[in-house]
């Protein structure tokens, strides 16, 4: 399932199928474009390919070699695919159950495996012995269940021989080797796919790209694929790991300790930039939208042995520290080969949506809160109401003190128990008993 000339020259030939140019009222869209992604706050990532096979990481396997399987035996994994319980409504239910309002699916991992079914290519889903186009599944499931989805899309591409010459092992040339002639066409076979993915499959909510490499993303000719997808889906948000400015920033595996402001990257290969951040509240201006991407345990794909898995209160505080800082949380399930989203992250989601639930108007619609640089509380502000959400589980009281803004109410958000508040010259003091805690990290709504 290898590229052969005839795939390389049709990709060439049909290019300028892709040559796009932006319209005045894509780029005049950038506030509306913003505002759906900023209000749904917690999404699921989801890797899954024939990868989930041998329970390997995706693609790095192969950039990265560790002894845990060969170039070969992987790139033959697709022969074997047959995800016959895969079921998109289910997958949906359990986004759903745990509070999370948006999806991004892997359309294309650096190996270069499509998980749809592109005409440019024979290295596809359509060519296993599931044969269906998993991406039209999930897509059609998803506008019927009314949860917007978003594609994730590797530029990187192990299988094209325009992005690398590839009679190498992946492992010698995985950055790609722009400085060959055949380059220009691989740009274009990028083009034609992001064409099919946008055209194909209805409204896409989200473009999450990726790099193996931040340092080389400039070879990708960024602007051309940005003003492409501005053109065919102006209200789609995209992610700025193609060497252009986009719409957010993606700090991955770690959460910024300051909310991120304008022109800071978080998603250097050092996360140097995140260390430039300013402490306190910027102004609306000077905001930088962010989504941070994180796994349940340590892998992104489906790996039975790796068995270090967060507790649900360790990612509903995950949860919190983003949106406290006016970030999107994108937590990644890898799902088994069959199909399946293994029982250890169902428990946790549907634990973590039990939070959600009762602490919904403390998330969804919410901005960063008034109060930042606190060890005992985190704060996100949503119309009249500031919400306080209690990180100590020792603490017998919490003083909060919001600048500018008189106290007049206090409760507890879970039950709507009213709280009894003293004013003080450092702010409101709040006793707090152990009772607080019962359902959780504890949320408190100020008005």
């Amino acid at each position: 399932m290898r590229w052969n000339r005839r795939d390389f020259l049709c990709a060439a030939a049909a290019a300028a199928v892709a040559g796009r140019t932006t319209s005045l009222r894509a780029m005049a869209g950038n506030a509306d474009r913003m505002n759906s992604f900023r209000e749904a706050k917690f999404g699921m990532f989801i890797h899954w390919g024939p990868y989930s096979l041998a329970g390997v990481e995706a693609s790095w396997p192969i950039l990265r070699p560790n002894g845990e399987i060969s170039e070969a035996d992987y790139r033959a994994l697709p022969a074997r695919f047959n995800p016959v319980k895969f079921d998109p409504h289910a997958w949906i239910q359990i986004a759903k159950s745990a509070g999370q309002r948006y999806m991004v699916f892997t359309t294309k991992h650096h190996d270069g495996f499509c998980m749809f079914d592109s005409k440019y290519t024979s290295y596809k889903i359509t060519r296993t012995p599931y044969g269906k186009d998993i991406v039209k599944m999930l897509a059609d499931a998803c506008h019927a269940d009314k949860m917007p989805l978003g594609f994730y899309y590797s530029p990187p591409d192990m299988n094209h021989p325009g992005f690398r010459d590839t009679s190498k092992l992946s492992a010698t040339n995985y950055r790609g080797e722009p400085e060959r002639p055949e380059w220009p066409l691989y740009l274009d076979y990028m083009a034609l796919q992001l064409d099919e993915l946008l055209t194909k499959y209805g409204p896409v909510a989200e473009m999450w790209f990726d790099s193996v490499d931040m340092r080389v993303q400039g070879e990708y000719d960024g602007q051309r694929f940005l003003d492409q997808i501005r053109h065919l889906q102006p209200e789609m948000v995209v992610n700025n790991r193609l060497g252009v400015p986009a719409d957010f920033t993606t700090p991955e595996q770690f959460i910024p300790k300051a909310i991120p402001t304008r022109g800071i990257r978080m998603d250097s290969p050092d996360h140097s930039d995140a260390d430039k951040m300013a402490v306190g509240v910027p102004s609306a201006a000077n905001f930088q939208p962010w989504e941070t991407c994180m796994t349940i345990n340590n892998t992104w794909a489906y790996r039975p042995q790796d068995r270090k898995f967060k507790s649900t209160d360790t990612l509903i505080r995950s949860l919190i520290e983003v949106i406290s800082r006016g970030g999107n949380f994108l937590l990644d399930v890898g799902p088994q080969p069959d199909g399946l989203i293994q029982p250890e992250f169902v428990e946790r989601l549907q634990s973590l949506g039990e939070w959600t639930k009762r602490n919904a108007a403390a998330i969804y619609g919410s901005t960063y809160g008034p109060v930042q640089d606190e060890s005992a509380y985190r704060t996100t502000a949503h119309g009249a109401s500031t919400f306080v959400f209690l990180m100590d589980q020792s603490a017998h009281e919490v003083v909060v003190s919001l600048p500018g803004k008189p106290v007049k109410q206090a409760k507890l958000l879970a039950t709507g128990k009213p709280l009894t508040f003293t004013p003080t010259d450092k702010g409101i003091r709040i006793p707090l008993d152990k009772s607080v805690w019962e359902n959780g990290v504890p949320v408190l709504e100020l008005r």
